[in-house]
């Protein structure tokens, strides 16, 4: 009662003060865009056009002109600088980000600021540090993850306790509170002025500012950009940046062919109110990200906002006004009273502050609550950096300096796969589906997400034809790049749902837990009817790409893109990764080869539109490339019994001697032809992945479910076929695998073929990490006296210790049924006296006593550096000769690989 009567109070004085804080309000704003505007004709030629004067543009140019490509950079911005989303962001810089490359991104931006600060440049950068807060004991879980990890990625951090939050801001009440999180070296800053000083100093080294100037068309020639088209004339270019924060999706429509950049505005809150009284210029950042909420110190006021639970979104037809006057929103009081309450419980003493403003500024956010930065797949040398989803400053020093590597060197200094624009497929920018994304979106910045979070929109896109069958067998469905994929299956609820309801999964994936999930014993069923006797999975969102030539040039290229030899006889399938210069994967994948000069390839499905470019970017126009992913039902059958069963369905001599292991044949299965078989399962269990024409799909499925009865078939999920990887030590692109990781470090130096007769990228580089060994080593570790069923799991990224040592951090986890322990896949390190890195051996890895820290807990582990033979009722000699991880004969040279 006393809290609605605080808020109803509040809200009364707010109104009180609306009608002047209006007229305050738009003074403050516009004054960004007043005066008369230089018309600046802009330049003829130029090497780089930058779209958008935001603090993300001019830290791109600055980057460029630092580099010597001042003279030859142009800024292009519709109106004033700084007039975007930069005039009312909140500025908070957090360096605790999702992920190392966000980390590392954000700790190059803090580096921006203090070195412009020390030149007494201004940029508002404040080390206020952070106060985060938790009020249950799933978000302390969090903070204990955050606290182990914070070694790993070097960031100074705290635990508190509700009486330590107290005491580092004494504004907050700590009454209802578990815990907090104190990180000293985060702060904030003031994106304007980081803007107008970064722009400055580009200016000061030759870079052309254009303001009120719009960018019309982006042309291209044979796939590079070649120039740009502005309502003040035409400028010739080698590369154009889109900097241009929620309209960067449509400037992404002013070229041909279209750049997606998948974008959409939400209304966004910012609470100011007048000076306080006594309030400390430095208070930290505080975040109690259970009630949605921040606040931080701000010229002697407060500055509140949050990221409610449901956004709404804002220009929903797609035209998003060019001036800040038109783009103003206005306040929705009741669309803000969720944080309004909470902001209250937590600051009590805001409920006697005096309001100035309420500020409705929208900001864009990306599909998956993620940047989106680097070269465009659709046309060669355009880049994006945009979606910085409200924490522009916190991104844009490292973003910039990141885009500007890419410009000047080609590539960037570490692996930012997961922040590509090339992540995405055309669903994402479709604009429906991203109003309706966008409104759950915002809600996850501050969203407790536990493991494997799924987006409850934009769901029932993309389905295999025997989704209704799946469905009916009681999928639970998770979904990526828009494919509905059983996550795993839970008979007993097989029918719960509308039956006539296509637009969202009668039922959708979900962990809700960091300790024992509630799909543990559904899952460990699935797992074992693979080992055991018959197992069916749907596949069929693995990527697919058909590759042929007249003559043999399709063979040639691949020779040269893949590390593994490709020519192969006919029939055979190959595991390669395609590396890059420095031997780091770019794909990871099967080929299988169909014919002469014809080829089948198999990719991770996260890997689309990736692998599709890397493929563009050096084949010749001599072969042809088709991505075949969606004409292609992909099923595998999984178990001892495989073979028995398949061979009930078709005439084909399924006997190891005329279909061996990592083979393929074209069968007949029931009364279906043309099934692309394959003679492997990617889990290291006996069976096959069928790859089926969509049209017999269905009866193909039923045939193997009705032959497959009196074999004990189940259907098994992703999260089952995940645990058999897990255990047998497959490496995961995206996860283990990645542009910096080498097969010598992931041990798979017998897939590479140095000796193959030809060329291949990134063989110089394999070749010097063989001279002087690596330093990583990616190895297996079985947790010894860890309970499954009482404490919290490994979910990824938990730090690894040797000798109470920290060494490296856990990639992949998950738990062995077989080993019936938690199971974590990783790298580690040999760090000398000095912090060096060393040399890493087997004698290094086997020589040490290991440790796996969950969130703050250490358990010892035992290690593993080759990929185990796994006991079973049914041993088999084709299926335990075939290693994921190292060949155990040889671990330090190239040995023949399984063909």
């Amino acid at each position: 009662m006393l809290r609605r009567i605080r808020k109803d109070y509040f809200r009364t004085q707010c109104q009180r003060f609306l009608s002047s804080s209006r007229k305050l309000d738009t003074e403050n704003i516009y004054d960004v865009e007043d005066g008369p505007l230089e018309t600046i004709v802009p330049p003829r030629q130029a090497k780089v056009v930058v779209c958008g004067g935001g603090v993300m543009g001019a830290s791109v140019v600055y980057h460029l002109a630092k580099l010597g490509w001042g003279a030859e950079t142009v800024l292009i911005e519709q109106n004033r600088v700084g007039g975007g989303t930069t005039w009312h962001s909140s500025g908070l810089i957090g360096v605790f980000k999702p992920s190392l490359a966000q980390v590392t991104l954000t700790k190059s931006s803090v580096e921006l600021y203090k070195h412009l600060e020390s030149k007494g440049l201004a940029t508002g950068w404040k080390q206020c540090g952070s106060l985060n807060l938790a009020r249950t004991r799933d978000r302390m879980t969090v903070f204990r993850r955050m606290k182990a990890q914070s070694v790993s990625w070097q960031i100074d951090c705290e635990l508190l306790s509700p009486q330590e939050c107290k005491e580092k801001c004494p504004l907050v009440n700590v009454d209802d509170l578990v815990g907090g999180l104190w990180i000293p070296g985060d702060g904030v800053g003031d994106p304007y002025e980081t803007c107008m000083s970064v722009a400055g100093e580009a200016k000061k080294m030759g870079v052309k500012i254009v303001e009120n100037c719009t960018v019309t068309k982006i042309h291209q020639n044979n796939g590079k950009v070649s120039g740009v088209e502005t309502d003040l004339g035409p400028i010739d270019c080698e590369y154009f940046v889109n900097c241009a924060g929620f309209w960067a999706r449509g400037v992404g429509q002013l070229s041909e062919p279209y750049v997606k950049v998948p974008l959409h505005a939400v209304e966004h809150y910012y609470l100011h109110t007048k000076p306080i009284p006594g309030l400390d210029s430095m208070t930290p950042v505080v975040r109690d990200q259970d009630g949605h909420i921040y606040f931080r110190e701000n010229k002697g006021r407060l500055l509140a906002g949050g990221f409610e639970p449901v956004a709404k979104p804002a220009f929903e037809d797609g035209r998003i006004p060019a001036s800040s006057k038109e783009r103003y929103l206005p306040e929705d009081w009741d669309h803000f009273h969720i944080l309004l309450e909470q902001l209250l419980h937590r600051v009590p003493h805001l409920g006697s502050a005096v309001l100035d403003r309420l500020c409705n500024g929208p900001e864009a956010f990306s599909p998956d609550c993620k940047w989106i930065v680097g070269e465009a797949p659709e046309i060669r040398n355009y880049l994006v950096a945009a979606g910085m989803k409200t924490v522009g400053v916190s991104a844009a020093g490292g973003v910039g300096k990141l885009t500007t590597e890419i410009i000047v060197n080609g590539e960037t200094t570490f692996d930012i796969y997961e922040l590509e624009v090339s992540r995405f497929l055309g669903l994402h920018n479709n604009r429906k589906f991203l109003r309706d994304r966008v409104k759950e979106v915002p809600g996850l910045h501050y969203g407790l997400c536990y493991p494997f979070h799924e987006f409850s929109t934009g769901r029932n896109l993309r389905m295999s034809p025997v989704y209704p069958k799946l469905r009916e067998a009681g999928a639970v469905f998770g979904q990526v790049m828009g494919y509905e994929r059983p996550a795993w299956f839970d008979t007993e609820h097989a029918l719960e749902g509308d039956p006539q309801d296509w637009s969202t999964p009668s039922r959708m994936a979900y962990t809700n837990t960091f300790g024992k999930p509630p799909w543990f014993e559904n899952v460990a069923a699935e797992y074992a009817a693979c080992r055991e006797s018959v197992g069916i999975s749907d596949y069929s969102s693995f990527t697919k790409i058909d590759l042929w030539s007249k003559g043999n040039e399709v063979v040639s290229a691949l020779q040269f893109l893949c590390s593994n030899d490709v020519d192969v006889p006919i029939g055979s399938i190959i595991h390669t990764g395609m590396q890059n210069k420095y031997g780091g994967y770019e794909n990871d994948c099967s080929l299988a080869r169909l014919s002469e000069n014809h080829y089948m390839m198999i990719a991770p499905t996260i890997q689309q539109t990736r692998c599709k470019v890397w493929l563009q970017k050096h084949l010749p126009p001599t072969v042809t490339i088709s991505d075949v992913t969606s004409m292609f039902t992909a099923l595998a059958i999984m178990g001892p019994f495989t073979r028995t069963l398949l061979s009930e369905l078709t005439d084909t001599d399924l006997r190891p001697k005329n279909f061996p292991f990592f083979t393929f044949k074209m069968l007949d299965v029931g009364l279906a032809n043309g099934i692309r078989t394959m003679n492997l399962t990617h889990t290291g269990e006996l069976g096959y992945v069928m790859y089926i024409p969509n049209e017999f799909a269905l009866h193909v499925y039923s045939s193997l479910i009705q032959a497959g009865e009196k074999y004990g078939i189940k259907h098994a999920g992703y999260y089952a076929t995940r645990a058999l990887r897990v255990e047998k030590f497959y490496a995961f692109w995206g996860q283990d695998l990645d542009t910096r990781t080498t097969p010598l470090e992931c041990g798979r130096v017998w897939r590479v073929k140095f000796d193959k007769g030809v060329d291949f990228i990134g063989r110089d580089a394999l070749l010097r990490q063989r001279e002087e060994g690596v330093k990583r080593m990616y190895i297996q570790l079985i947790l010894n006296d860890h309970c499954h069923e009482t404490e919290l799991w490994p979910w990824g990224g938990e730090p690894i210790y040797r000798n109470g040592k920290y060494v490296g951090m856990s990639t992949t986890t998950g738990y062995g049924f077989t080993f019936k322990k938690q199971v974590c896949l990783g790298f580690v390190e040999n760090y000398g006296k000095n912090g060096e890195r060393l040399r890493v051996t087997n004698d290094y890895i086997l020589g040490g006593d290991y440790e796996v820290d969950i969130a703050g807990i250490r358990y010892h582990a035992k290690v593993n550096v080759h990929s185990p033979i796994l006991p079973t009722k049914y041993p088999d000699k084709e299926r335990d000769v075939y290693q994921a991880t190292r060949d155990k004969h040889d671990d330090n040279v190239v040995v023949k690989a399984v063909k």
